[in-house]
């Protein structure tokens, strides 16, 4: 039997976040120049309130500038662009972020797209999803970026170790494998058309579970001694009538088996928010030409 221990995301994302304010307050006094993250949101999605407000507080306790932009459901396609070209032409907002979901009546690609690369915080410009695969310098979606970080600090060098990335999406699974290889590992993408999924997750060393679906991941799915990062976040029903949060691994029957393992919450979930903090000290910094 494997003692698994948790892997702390909150105490780390707190670390990084005052590493960060230290980082921001020398930038301020040696260069005069204050980072400033812009985020935009159409509509009342209950989850991405209370993301942008978790946003909004973080920024300004890094010593960062804060502009919220809260926009009426029924905002137009048109004006939504309109915004996001006035933010790239403004200097002092060094990173721009949209929250998604965008309402149904709005092309997210195209949102995207119109977003200056360089003030690109979430990483989701196809500008920086090619600079990233081809090696060169560019700002990382934020999940995978802190998930890497999580390993960097457990494991040490990750170079020769077989990584897993079970999910395929552009905000967590490819940049996840292309951050990976970029640490020498070898990697995987697995995903729900894999033939023999749970004996592609065994051979992992690293096993990276963003899929969206509960508890998909079983016990038995992992090597005995791997490290599993669950970036799932899914709500699902108690017997009492309540929810509760799960990742997308059975984490109950990953115990005695992984050898680290992400809690949900409290794992991956913190350290999205400071990576994001992370990438527009970074955009600020570059804009600066430092």
């Amino acid at each position: 039997m494997i003692e698994t221990k948790p892997i702390d995301g909150k105490a780390f994302a707190a670390g990084l976040r005052a590493r960060i304010a230290e980082q921001v307050a020398t930038l301020v006094r040696d260069h005069g120049v204050t980072p400033g993250l812009a985020v935009v949101l159409v509509g009342e999605d209950p989850a991405s309130q209370v993301y942008v407000r978790n946003k909004a507080a973080q920024t300004a306790e890094a010593g960062m500038a804060s502009f919220e932009h809260k926009l009426p459901v029924e905002t137009s396609e048109a004006d939504l662009l309109a915004l996001v070209a006035k933010l790239n032409a403004d200097p002092a907002v060094h990173g721009i972020l949209v929250q998604l979901p965008l309402p149904a009546h709005m092309d997210a690609n195209k949102v995207i797209a119109a977003l200056d690369p360089a003030k690109d915080v979430d990483g989701f410009h196809v500008v920086n999803a090619g600079r990233l695969a081809v090696g060169l310098e560019a700002l990382v979606p934020c999940t995978p970026l802190g998930c890497v970080m999580l390993l960097k600090h457990h494991l040490g060098t990750l170079a020769g170790l077989k990584a897993v990335v079970v999910g395929r999406s552009n905000i967590v699974g490819k940049p996840a494998a292309q951050l990976l290889l970029r640490e020498d590992c070898t990697v995987t993408i697995a995903h729900s058309r894999t033939r023999d999924l749970p004996g592609t997750c065994r051979e992992a060393d690293i096993l990276i579970a963003a899929v969206g679906r509960p508890e998909m991941v079983r016990g038995d799915w992992i090597k005995p001694g791997a490290t599993v990062i669950d970036v799932g976040i899914n709500r699902i029903a108690k017997p009492d009538g309540k929810t509760r949060l799960v990742g997308d691994v059975a984490y109950d029957e990953a115990q005695g088996i992984a050898g680290l393992i992400t809690p949900v919450p409290g794992g991956v979930g913190p350290m999205t928010i400071a990576c994001l903090l992370q990438n527009t000290l970074t955009a600020a910094r570059r804009q600066a030409g430092l």
